[in-house]
């Protein structure tokens, strides 16, 4: 199959039908060309050019410097909007062959992907994958919020799991492409986020244990609003003393897939009881904490904010880091240690941070049988909904980012 240059309405046409969208019920054609500004990178968005992909009869698309962009938003219920899937139109893709070297790689359709029954990553779970997010100002700007750490974080992850990683300009740009492809599904300010996530899997075909001769690195985006139904409100934690996520000498301290189904189990029996989620305790001792099942853990006592080092078992969590650094120009002093879960059932507050939840407070934590609840303003520390606050604002552009750690697209 031959390829040629398109217009985007070509590959719109091509796209997925609007009645297959989830919750989509319109989707109208672009408009105009537009040119978007990447600070001070122009792109002027008229066309997509199309390529060949390597080796298989169908058409991937390559973002040159022009292709048509709507500023519309998709119709949806913006105010009723959970973490869950919504389907948009666009994701972004490229190859690594055993020279270890990303091809240029460019927007294609979103979609199903190829993908040979013996592929690294279906056979050997040799995966990574990232997430980040993309709000959008009231002067309809959007912000990204630290997307080289996430590329460097992914660089971490693949060295140890034996994988190539996109350099961290590709990795950044690759990023920048997949949100101004689908700028009409970020949603309006104040009614949440475009969710981003990067994967990088071992796409190349392997029998026998191996890393894969093959790697393909892909970006799809939904846009979501809380990932707790709670939102900015008290959840309810279960120490687990049974399952562990992770133990000394493992991939806990990467982000590669098989850590998060190995906590579904857990997950499950405590949401059965009536739980949010599940806090886990270290593998060896039993009784220092560890994180929540996808999100790091803070305790607060009087004006201090302790949360368990970073050891090998324990994602380096982008929003963790952010929130010690917010935490400390606040005033307050921050220890990463080893935090017992007696320090836990004596602190004055709790709360989680990660990239989904960014920061929730905690209500109760149940541990063997004896429940412990945190009082607050409805729930909520007094120390969370600060840090929550100064973070959140930061994230979405209401106020100077002194720390230089958003990314604007105008």
């Amino acid at each position: 199959m031959d390829c040629g240059t398109a217009s985007l309405g070509a590959l719109l046409a091509a796209a997925p039908l609007p009645s297959q969208r989830p919750r989509l019920l319109l989707f109208s054609p672009p408009p105009s060309t537009l040119s978007i500004q990447i600070r001070n990178r122009l792109y002027s968005m008229s066309l997509l050019r199309l390529r060949k992909a390597r080796g298989m009869g169908r058409c991937e698309a390559s973002l040159a410097s022009n292709y048509t962009q709507t500023s519309e938003f998709a119709d949806l219920d913006w105010e009723n909007l959970g973490f869950g899937l919504v389907q948009t139109d666009y994701m972004y893709t490229t190859k690594c062959g055993p020279d270890g070297n990303f091809d240029k790689g460019g927007m294609v359709p979103f979609g199903p992907i190829e993908m040979n029954p013996a592929s690294g990553v279906l056979n050997y779970g040799q995966g990574l994958f990232e997430g980040l997010k993309a709000y959008r100002k009231t002067d309809g700007s959007i912000l990204l919020f630290r997307p080289m750490e996430n590329a460097m974080r992914m660089q971490t992850g693949a060295e140890r799991m034996c994988m190539p990683a996109p350099p961290v300009e590709q990795f950044v740009d690759a990023v920048k492409q997949t949100v101004l492809a689908n700028k009409r599904w970020v949603p309006p300010t104040g009614k949440g986020s475009l969710y981003i996530r990067p994967l990088l899997v071992g796409s190349g075909a392997v029998l026998g244990l191996a890393p894969a001769p093959e790697y393909t690195f892909l970006i799809f985006a939904s846009p979501v609003g809380n990932y707790f139904k709670e939102g900015l409100a008290p959840i309810n934690l279960i120490v687990e003393d049974k399952f562990h996520r992770a133990t000394p000498g493992g991939t806990g301290g990467v982000k590669t897939i098989g850590n998060y189904a190995s906590v579904l189990m857990a997950q499950k029996i405590a949401k059965e009881k009536g739980y949010s989620d599940v806090l886990y305790l270290d593998a060896v001792e039993k009784k220092y904490l560890e994180e929540v099942s996808s999100c790091n853990i803070f305790v607060v006592k009087g004006n201090v904010i302790s949360t368990p080092a970073i050891k090998g078992t324990i994602l380096p969590g982008i929003t963790r880091k952010s929130i010690i650094d917010v935490a400390l120009s606040k005033g307050f002093q921050v220890e990463e240690r080893l935090v017992s879960v007696d320090e836990l059932l004596d602190a004055d507050e709790v709360f989680c941070t990660g990239t989904a939840v960014v920061v929730s407070p905690v209500g109760s934590i149940t541990y063997q049988g004896k429940r412990i609840e945190y009082a607050g303003k409805q729930g909520v520390g007094a120390v969370s909904r600060q840090l929550y606050t100064s973070l959140t604002s930061l994230q979405m552009g209401q106020v100077e980012d002194p720390m230089g750690w958003t990314v604007q697209l105008n």
